[in-house]
């Protein structure tokens, strides 16, 4: 398959898929490890499997982390440790339907970044595509209570996954701006790296990892070795090939998939969603849909048919 339009659509939709199934399997991880610890063993096997990749793959040259370790490091601290730890600790005091919304917000704090470094307006249509799907997502992590004006209330931990989601959207843009001469794999790989052992320092300072892990169960390992591979090394392999291929702010729009998967997953596991949420699927795809503007439904279709 070439590295298109239409694949890098694909390669950032397996992206969410793998965050969205994030949700459920990290409350397997979290349920015999501390945040930190956790994040740390996850990020532990996706260095592992990244590096392995990109030695097979492409090779591991010096010259690229020469020219760009200044931005993978800050990258890494804002995008891989900032952006988990946040996630990881947040949820702690956060209702998680409250967290999934701020998140959710993401692509449109990344879009005005974008517009505001090169200066320039977003087109009307992934304007309009962006506030949709934002409307979608909201019904469907809310389960309609949202349109009903319920009450909202700021916990501490909304307000941490906030600066996480901030973190996520300066990551998205910034692999894109700062980071010169390297593939995709490469960005994930080094970005990946030093965020991990920005974790470590971290897990290490605030917990006491070495005895965590001991107390670890099978579940929570497993749990973390899923996340690791699928919910890091290939979801943001193939996220950051869609930044590169498509730009970050027409990349950014699909992270409003992550709760629908989300729910997909806990349908499966038997919690059916209500008329409201939904309503609130439909308007979502519609609206990433509409935001693409080029690419139609059947245009899509037909691609991933055809390849």
């Amino acid at each position: 398959m070439k590295t298109t339009s239409q694949l890098a659509i694909v390669l950032t939709l397996i992206a969410t898929f793998f965050w969205g199934s994030n949700f459920q399997v990290t409350k397997f991880a979290l349920a015999s490890l501390p945040p930190w610890t956790a994040s740390v063993e996850r990020f532990f096997y996706a260095v592992i499997c990244i590096f392995i990749f990109l030695a097979w793959k492409e090779g591991i040259h010096s010259k690229v982390l020469k020219k760009n370790w200044c931005a993978f490091i800050v990258l890494g601290a804002i995008g891989v440790a900032g952006f988990n730890g946040a996630f990881f600790v947040g949820l702690q005091s956060s209702n998680p339907v409250t967290a999934a919304l701020i998140v959710a917000t993401t692509p449109i704090s990344a879009n005005i970044m974008e517009a505001i470094i090169y200066r320039r307006l977003p087109e009307f249509m992934r304007i309009a595509g962006m506030v949709i799907s934002l409307l979608g997502v909201a019904l469907v992590i809310t389960n309609g209570q949202l349109v009903l004006g319920g009450e909202v209330q700021v916990a501490t931990g909304d307000m941490i996954i906030f600066m996480g989601s901030l973190g996520w959207s300066i990551y998205t843009v910034g692999i894109r701006v700062f980071v010169k001469d390297a593939t995709p794999l490469e960005t994930t790989s080094w970005t990946m790296l030093f965020g991990a052992i920005i974790l470590m320092f971290i897990a290490f300072f605030v917990e006491s990892p070495i005895i965590a892990l001991s107390f670890g169960t099978f579940e929570s390992h497993l749990a973390c070795i899923y996340i690791g591979i699928g919910g890091s090394t290939i979801a943001y392999l193939f996220w950051n090939m869609g930044v590169v291929i498509r730009g970050a702010g027409k990349t950014a729009i699909f992270f409003n998939f992550v709760p629908i998967f989300a729910l997909i997953i806990q349908v499966m596991m038997g919690d059916v969603p209500s008329w409201s949420q939904l309503i609130g699927i439909v308007m979502t795809i519609m609206g990433v849909i509409l935001g693409l503007r080029s690419i139609t439904v059947d245009k899509l279709f037909k691609y991933i048919l055809r390849n």
